[in-house]
């Protein structure tokens, strides 16, 4: 009895050890017998207002897997809201299990989850989760944003998404080889689902020549022949002689086993928390004189999009104008990182940080 009270309180300092170290607010576990659903809520920082995050389904490998997944998100969540002058805070749900699972009743009852924290966290749609999802919670809860159109909602944030992070991607470009132009550039998508399907269409109307991968070989055959862009295995993509690398599927895949493999002059692309390791990484990339466009920067397109629907009145084409600053604050913050000598990632967290304490003493918390 003493030693399973033991293991207990060893689990519980492990968790508690992490929301410290990110310095979060709230994690919340949800479980529901009946439907089977199981999900974890992360609420970061709430300043500058409610937490906004989307929600992911992912068959993880082990519990541990999904809330590390979900506190690195949720943190992510906080730095992309404020470096992009949004009035929110940052948050992120994951539910864990195989999407196929999904069904009205499992939905619904994610939805009551999220009315039971009245407002601290609103969500949105993100990997594995579609409008018609966010239409089965919003039955349950009012704090849900990225409905479907015909709903007055937001629609699909994807394209705002790729918009961001190919505006990113042309300021990288801009510091890196002098003109923003990427006609020409060899730019290699890791991941080409919503989001990187759309950057793609970007590329080519650029004059970019494409390299993509992904695990699903049919989207790859879809968009090779739609493109004309090169098929590469997932694990060749590191390998590829490139301009750019764009990571558009899940994070960390630059880490101690890709850094050195990497062929390019830049790296930005949509996915989040591409840095296995933000610090080490991040120095990494900076003593190779290699252009990284913070990932939370870049891709703040979404989050843009479902806030906007969040305000009420949503105009698309107003989402679409705040996306375009992401160019200017992209170039500023990799200007930064070039003065003071500091990897990419740590000038845009101290961009963010700094508004957030500069907000922090008007109002503490939501």
């Amino acid at each position: 009895m003493i030693e399973v009270k033991t293991e207990e309180k060893i689990k519980e300092a492990s968790i508690y050890g992490q929301i410290t170290s990110l310095g979060h607010e709230q994690l919340v576990i949800c479980y529901d017998e009946p439907t089977g659903l199981k999900a974890i809520i992360g609420i970061h920082n709430t300043v500058l207002g409610p937490a906004l995050g989307g929600t992911r389904m992912w068959n993880y490998t082990s519990e541990q897997e999904a809330i590390t997944d979900v506190l690195r998100l949720s943190r992510g969540m906080t730095f992309k809201a404020a470096i992009s002058g949004l009035n929110i805070g940052g948050g992120k749900a994951v539910i864990i299990g195989d999407p196929k699972l999904k069904s009205e009743a499992f939905l619904r009852r994610f939805g009551r989850f999220v009315e039971s924290l009245g407002g601290r966290y609103i969500t949105a749609e993100d990997v594995n989760m579609k409008t018609r999802d966010m239409e089965y919670i919003a039955m349950e809860t009012s704090h849900v944003t990225g409905l479907p159109e015909i709903n007055g909602g937001g629609g699909d944030p994807s394209p705002v998404t790729a918009y961001g992070a190919y505006l990113g991607m042309k300021a990288s470009a801009k510091k890196a080889f002098g003109t923003d132009e990427l006609k020409g550039k060899k730019v290699a998508v890791q991941g080409i689902g919503q989001v990187g399907r759309h950057l793609i269409d970007h590329l080519v109307k650029e004059g970019a020549e494409i390299y993509v991968t992904d695990i699903f070989e049919d989207r790859l055959k879809e968009v090779a022949k739609a493109t004309g862009a090169t098929v590469v295995a997932p694990d060749e993509i590191y390998d590829v002689n490139m301009d750019i690398y764009a990571p558009c599927a899940l994070g960390a895949t630059v880490n101690d086993q890709t850094v050195d493999r990497l062929k390019c002059s830049v790296i930005a692309g949509a996915a989040n928390n591409q840095l296995e390791d933000e610090q080490k990484h991040g120095q990494l990339l900076l003593d190779r004189g290699i252009v990284y466009a913070p990932d939370f920067l870049i891709n703040a397109g979404g989050l843009i999009n479902v806030y906007a629907e969040h305000l009420g009145g949503y105009n698309r084409e107003a989402a679409y104008q705040q996306a375009e600053k992401i160019y200017d604050t992209c170039l500023a913050i990799l200007n930064k990182s070039e003065k003071e000598s500091i990897p990419a990632q740590q000038a845009a967290i101290e961009l963010a940080w700094n508004r957030i304490q500069s907000i922090g003493k008007v109002k503490s918390s939501y």
